[in-house]
């Protein structure tokens, strides 16, 4: 008898998807490290996004500066908006029929519905202080019936429905099997905001799945929100990818590096004399 036929896995892809509000720091460096290498071993693509959607944040002058620090620092990609390649546009600005369309696609699957809480409502309502580890409050239901007649006189974001009581697992690439219980670690989440544009959670999924990523490697702070992504990409019908979460950096206090710690950006290091391969030396291990 013949032995079954190989399964045939995608080539490997992975990416960058840094933000232009701020300048890079070594946490975000020692990630991007290890999503090149990782693509590198797999004999792969890397690819960066410009994820510029928060326009309350993003500065123009953020975008040649990331540009910038990512090279100094040794890092290459192969697409991305500075060099084109075949899922072009790479910045998410450009993006927005993409996201247009997987709205209508939750809407028709009666995936999500309107809701018109403020973040102060949610906090002043909610069942649980955060959900686990990133911070978000949950949603304690406000709108989950529908409430269509304020809708057309307030502003109203768009949130994703979670199937309450149910368990979403994975096995990540670095840290192992990780379970997180929708309606307990993380509630219903906001896919478009009231200001006309998409959340992170629906804009991240879209742009993954149609440029083909593979496997997404990021910040252990991004735990719960795999879980979240994992929920939208069923209900879109798209292939879910990998995940590595990376071991966070943190400074000498304890507290995980922001791009507020101006002293360790790439910036400031490279303003000092510092050179990318003696950072590196300093790192232990991502995971």
């Amino acid at each position: 008898m013949n032995p079954p036929p190989a399964i045939a896995h995608p080539p490997y892809r992975g990416r960058l998807a840094p933000s232009p509000t701020g300048y890079l720091h070594l946490g975000h460096a020692r990630t991007f490290w290890v999503a090149q290498e990782r693509a590198r071993a797999q004999g792969g693509k890397l690819v960066l996004r410009n994820e510029d959607l928060d326009s309350t944040r993003f500065q123009m002058g953020f975008v040649g500066a990331m540009l910038e620090d990512l090279r100094w620092f040794g890092i290459e990609w192969s697409e991305g908006p500075d060099v084109g390649g075949p899922y072009a546009p790479y910045n998410q600005s450009e993006r927005m029929d993409f996201y247009r369309g997987a709205l209508e696609t939750l809407r028709a699957g009666n995936f999500i519905y309107p809701c018109t809480c403020s973040r102060k409502d949610i906090q002043a309502a909610t069942r649980a202080p955060h959900a686990n580890d990133d911070g978000e409050p949950i949603y304690p239901g406000t709108c989950r019936e529908n409430r269509n007649s304020e809708t057309g006189i307030r502003k109203c974001s768009w949130r994703f429905r979670v199937p309450d009581e149910k368990t979403i697992a994975f096995i990540d690439q670095n840290v192992g099997e990780r379970k997180f219980v929708a309606g307990k670690d993380f509630g219903d989440f906001i896919v478009w905001r009231g200001d006309g544009v998409p959340a992170y959670q629906l804009a991240c999924v879209v742009d993954d799945a149609a440029m083909g990523i593979t496997e997404v490697v990021r910040g252990a702070d991004l735990l719960v929100s795999t879980a979240r992504q994992i929920l939208l990409y069923r209900a879109l019908g798209l292939p879910v990818p990998d995940f590595f979460h990376c071991e966070l950096m943190l400074d000498e206090t304890g507290v995980r590096l922001a791009k507020r710690h101006d002293a360790l950006s790439l910036r400031q290091l490279s303003a000092a004399g510092r050179s990318p391969a003696e950072l590196r030396r300093s790192w232990s291990h991502c995971g």
